[in-house]
């Protein structure tokens, strides 16, 4: 549970860390959509233990699918328009790219580093 709680909470800040980094502007909802997808993949790849084409392809679609399902609501819901990809070729609604799904692929390398090693840090720390 601690696990989980850090992972998604590191993950967030990553994603959003990531985001400023890649285009100067975050929402609050990446924070949520990048804490779940870290939380999630590291806790299918710590239970796992999937070969790193499998860790590849599972990094593009759950992170694919998240900001889907979060671009749907946050942008074509509530009209927030948080980030629109209606101008990138091979997009689904603007909300998800092929471009972007194919770098999603390289965020099981960090997130494969950092689940485990808050697995370490909190078995370290916690005396159960």
């Amino acid at each position: 549970m601690i696990e989980s709680l850090f992972t998604f909470l590191m993950g967030g800040f990553f994603y959003v860390l990531l985001e400023l980094c890649w285009r100067g502007r975050s929402h609050i909802s990446m924070f949520f959509t990048g804490g779940f997808c870290c939380m999630v993949l590291a806790a299918i790849f710590a239970r796992y233990a999937p070969a790193w084409p499998l860790r590849l392809l599972l990094s593009s679609l759950v992170i694919t699918a998240a900001e889907f399902l979060c671009g749907y609501v946050v942008n074509l819901k509530m009209g927030l328009c948080v980030w629109d990809y209606s101008g990138c070729r091979h997009h689904l609604y603007g909300q998800v790219c092929l471009q972007y799904s194919l770098l999603w692929c390289f965020m099981a390398l960090p997130i494969s580093l950092l689940g485990a090693h808050v697995a370490r840090m909190v078995n370290y720390v916690s005396p159960f």
